[in-house]
């Protein structure tokens, strides 16, 4: 059946936009009418969204010598976001100039700026017949169904590509602030500024705005978690406290003594979008018919590599956007979506900016906030439902009665799926219910506690966030006087920030830590919330596919340091899938492989008996709460808990080994040979 339905052309683009077209009327009533509260989210994605574009501008122009800038990657952002949320099939899915797409188009401009009859005059031209390529090859792939091969992108494939993504924002974070010491190509080195020892104050101030920025910002992202403060201040800096902490940094690299020069610190420098550097970027349509047929035609090797990684990297980004775990009740639109991204690409390309395509993790990072808004609304008429139950001494089966009656009404889902999806509340309703010799019940239903722990996630399906998001994107291309006073060295910072947020969650980075802790201390891990891989296989099978992993990682990373080869990068990711299908089945046992290369991210909790054998002193049992409060803990808290950093969501079970003796630590190398 699938092989049949694979060889009709156009049959995925025909199915998705019948699925999306019932649904599109929807998307737009649920985000009007959901009132002043869709500002919430839509101003979240669109900090999320801006300020890697910002800093990847910023990349791309000192690696372009200014052919490209932060005003182009904007732009580009803003106008594939804005087409995207009012056509596109998935509106949750968020797009933005990503690190793959510098990548290439510095590569492009190297192999362009070392060709006489190209050079940084036609660059953009060049590129723009690579987009023409890039999108004749996605609508390729939209209309022969390609992305029903999407469940081939297993998680060796996509956690490589994050972990090379990660090291090259390592990468660049250092090259920057190595070259805070430096002075820049393009500047007269008799400059003021230039001087030895402005250079080098410049570079200290370098250093300590990137690792504040970096050490800050780590620590508002955890700002859920903190002990201090109100529950919605908590929540404010964990939302919005990477752009304030580029605020603060910025406005304190003011502070410097009036002696010093201007220009130290050094700052984002770019065109106005008003000015003729980024004007005549909406001409470079006329210079296409200038490129010779020669480039024309071998525009197209690039074009396939572009290709390849717009259609993995938008693919894995809708599909973690809408991830089972979300319960979105509207289809997927895969197909749909190429096509549209190839008609973006070809259209960046004409008008001489990079294309956008759906990126990591903002994606993930807005169905999780509008997965919020809606939680929020539900939990709370759920709870006055509830209390008011309480209150009239009605019986536990009224109470959930009642509650799940709200949640119908809310929700309008099937009953079997209601009752289904709402089982667990009911059994923590029903618990109270167990002794039944007139006694206090050992377990009391507590509605604040109970309903957050088992209340299903709900999405707020609609287009009006991502619009907006797009909207204040183009706007802040207006912004571009107050967006260049930030110091490049705070966007270095970001980089590095970028880098290492993205690493908890990456299996591949917690098996290669795995590696690094010694015999006699794995037990620790076991004591903590661990991946089920840990406990279901062997060490050296661990040990070895993640050797096999890292060695991998590193021959990708060595392709991109090939002066013009480099532009072949992407091909060993598309190797990877072949050689996960055919080599690695040879050699791991099959249940291993499925457990190292999981479809989900699944988790297990440590097991306290295996702490308390431990440790010298009794552990106190937990306490939710106190008589004077209720615990503070809002929807986003556990949903944070709930998700990696890359926005995927965790399947929790519990220790394989639970219910053995404690006693199996009595050797450490038990769970790991």
């Amino acid at each position: 059946m699938m092989k049949s339905v694979v060889t009709v052309p156009f049959r995925g683009i025909i199915d998705d936009f019948r699925g999306r077209a019932a649904c599109y009327k929807h998307d737009w009533i649920a985000g009007l009418t959901s009132g002043i509260s869709i500002l919430a989210p839509s101003t979240y994605i669109f900090f999320a969204s801006a300020l890697p574009v910002i800093a990847f501008g910023e990349q791309l122009s000192r690696d372009t010598d200014g052919s490209v800038s932060t005003v182009e990657t904007l732009v580009s952002t803003a106008i594939c976001g804005i087409i995207h949320s009012i056509f596109g099939g998935q509106p949750l899915l968020i797009l933005g100039v990503a690190e793959p797409t510098i990548i290439m188009y510095t590569y492009m401009y190297k192999f362009a700026k070392g060709r006489q009859d190209l050079g940084q005059r036609l660059y953009l031209a060049w590129a723009g017949w690579i987009c023409v390529w890039t999108a004749l090859l996605l609508f390729l792939l939209a209309m022969f169904n390609a992305c029903y091969i999407i469940n081939r992108f297993t998680r060796i494939a996509g956690e490589t590509f994050g972990m090379l993504i990660s090291v090259l924002f390592v990468q660049e974070a250092i090259k920057g602030l190595v070259s805070e010491f430096k002075v820049p190509k393009a500047e007269d080195p008799s400059l003021e500024k230039d001087q030895f020892q402005w250079l080098y104050t410049n570079g200290l101030l370098g250093v300590i705005f990137s690792f504040g920025l970096l050490y800050t910002s780590l620590k508002s992202i955890k700002a859920r978690s903190w002990w201090y403060g109100t529950g919605w201040f908590r929540s404010f800096v964990a939302d919005y406290g990477v752009p304030l902490m580029v605020l603060v940094w910025s406005a304190l690299s003011y502070g410097v003594p009036s002696k010093v020069p201007s220009g130290v610190p050094r700052r984002l420098f770019s065109p106005l979008p008003w000015e003729s550097a980024s004007l005549h970027l909406w001409t470079v349509i006329k210079d296409m018919g200038k490129v010779p047929p020669t480039y024309i035609f071998a525009a197209l090797i690039p074009a396939v590599m572009i290709a390849g990684l717009y259609f993995f990297d938008h693919t894995v980004a809708s599909q973690m956007a809408q991830q089972k775990e979300f319960n979105l009740k509207n289809p997927s639109a895969y197909h749909h979506d190429i096509l549209l991204l190839g008609f973006m690409t070809l259209l960046c390309g004409l008008i001489g900016v990079p294309p956008s395509n759906g990126v990591l993790p903002q994606s993930p990072m807005h169905t999780k906030s509008l997965a919020v808004l809606k939680r929020q609304l539900i939990r709370r008429k759920m709870v006055k439902s509830a209390k008011e139950s309480i209150k009239r001494k009605a019986t536990n089966s009224e109470i959930y009665g009642n509650m799940q009656a709200v949640f119908i009404k809310i929700d309008s889902s099937p009953d079997t799926t209601v009752a289904k999806e709402l089982e667990h509340l009911k059994e923590a309703v029903m618990r109270s219910t167990e002794n039944k010799n007139g006694d206090k019940a050992e377990v009391t239903f507590d509605p604040e506690k109970h309903i957050d722990v088992y209340l299903p996630v709900r999405v707020n399906e609609q287009r009006v966030s991502n619009l907006l998001q797009s909207l204040l994107v183009a706007a802040s291309v207006c912004a571009m006087p107050v967006i260049k006073k930030i110091p490049t060295s705070v966007l270095w910072g970001y980089f590095a920030y970028m880098a290492i947020d993205s690493l908890p969650g990456n299996q591949l980075w917690e098996r290669i830590l795995l590696l690094v802790i010694t015999p006699g201390r794995r037990f620790k891990v076991l004591e903590g919330v661990h991946a089920s891989f840990v406990e279901s296989v062997p060490f050296r099978y661990i040990a070895s596919f993640t050797i096999f992993q890292f060695v991998y990682l590193l021959l990708c990373f060595g392709v991109t340091w090939i002066p013009i080869a480099g532009i072949l990068f992407p091909l060993p990711f598309f190797l990877l899938l072949s050689i996960r299908q055919h080599l690695l089945p040879k050699l791991f046992q099959p249940h291993h492989l499925r457990e190292l290369d999981a479809a989900e991210y699944e988790e297990i909790v440590g097991d306290p008996q295996r702490l308390r054998s431990f440790s010298s002193k009794e552990m106190e049992a937990p306490h939710n709460g106190t008589e004077e409060g209720e615990v503070d803990i809002c929807g986003a808290e556990i949903l944070d808990e709930l998700t990696t950093s890359r926005g995927e969501f965790k399947v929790r079970s519990k220790s394989f080994t639970e219910d053995k003796h404690p006693q199996v630590h009595a050797t450490t190398e038990t769970e790991f040979e």
